[in-house]
């Protein structure tokens, strides 16, 4: 197919993915950075158990975790941006290179303790994206009979903050009879779900973490770059055109205080730069 065939395409920043462009560095080999959320301060909770859970087998696989405390965070903008805590949010979520997210289901949906952290990441930060190109698992638990409400809206989130949501997922029914008195869970096929997820979860975030840049390097942001930089380029050039030339002035007119000093006459920076 050629150009001719794709007319509304700029083909300058089109680019054509290969295999080659897929390559891993040479030197990745540092251990897989994760992040894990969970929505309740409850202090017997039981998304915050599965988290837990989730870090042991992240940590077996090689993984270096980092549980954030949703405690001590304010509700979204009754602060500024600078809150210590939500500057630790925002840090651990740039630090990772894939998350978990746990929440309870409370009324068919995710907590508000849980939602408050995601709403504290923005989209963009200036030219930084903290969660774009992310890994992401989603779990959830269940007071009563299982139910998937909140791993669907976990989905929807981690869709919008432009993560690479994995297939798998796990929603455990009856969360109180799940663990123990130590807070670990106990054998059962929802904990083999866990186990399957943090495979997953592991295995993807090795695949995509040193590509992810190109990953979500997008034809219409290019376009649009590109655009941005004719519109400065041009901006510029209009500004110089009508710049007034550099006539002379009483720093570089003939009988002037430096010539009757017998100094060096002054020259405007632009007569030096050559923009008149």
């Amino acid at each position: 197919m050629t150009m001719q065939n794709l007319p509304h395409i700029d083909a300058d920043v089109l680019e054509t993915p290969t295999l080659a462009k897929l390559a891993l560095p040479t030197d990745s080999n540092h251990p897989p950075r994760i992040l894990i959320l969970y929505g309740s301060l409850r202090p017997q909770s039981f998304s915050r158990k599965l988290a837990l859970e989730a870090e042991r087998i992240l940590q077996q696989f090689g993984a270096e975790t980092r549980v954030f405390d949703p405690h001590e965070l304010p509700i979204l903008d009754s602060v500024p941006a600078s809150h210590p805590k939500v500057q630790e949010l925002r840090a651990l979520s740039l630090w990772s290179e894939g998350q978990v997210w746990v929440s309870p289901e409370r009324h068919g949906a995710v907590t508000g303790v849980f939602k408050n952290q995601i709403d504290w990441l923005p989209l963009e930060d200036g030219s930084v994206r903290p969660t774009q190109g992310r890994t992401l698992a989603v779990m959830q638990v269940c007071g009563g009979s299982q139910s998937f409400n909140v791993v669907n809206a976990l989905r929807v989130l981690g869709r919008w903050m432009r993560m690479v949501t994995i297939p798998n997922q796990s929603s455990v029914a009856k969360a109180w009879q799940e663990f123990d008195d130590n807070g670990r869970m106990k054998p059962s096929a929802f904990y083999d779900r866990v186990v399957d997820v943090m495979e997953e979860l592991f295995k993807f975030t090795l695949m995509v973490r040193d590509r992810s840049d190109y990953l979500v390097d997008r034809y219409s942001e290019r376009k649009g770059a590109a655009v941005a930089r004719a519109l400065s380029v041009a901006a510029h050039v209009t500004e110089s055109a009508e710049m007034p030339c550099c006539a002379p002035t009483p720093a570089l007119a003939v009988h002037n205080e430096d010539d009757a000093l017998g100094e060096t006459p002054r020259v405007r920076s632009c007569c030096v730069n050559g923009a008149c």
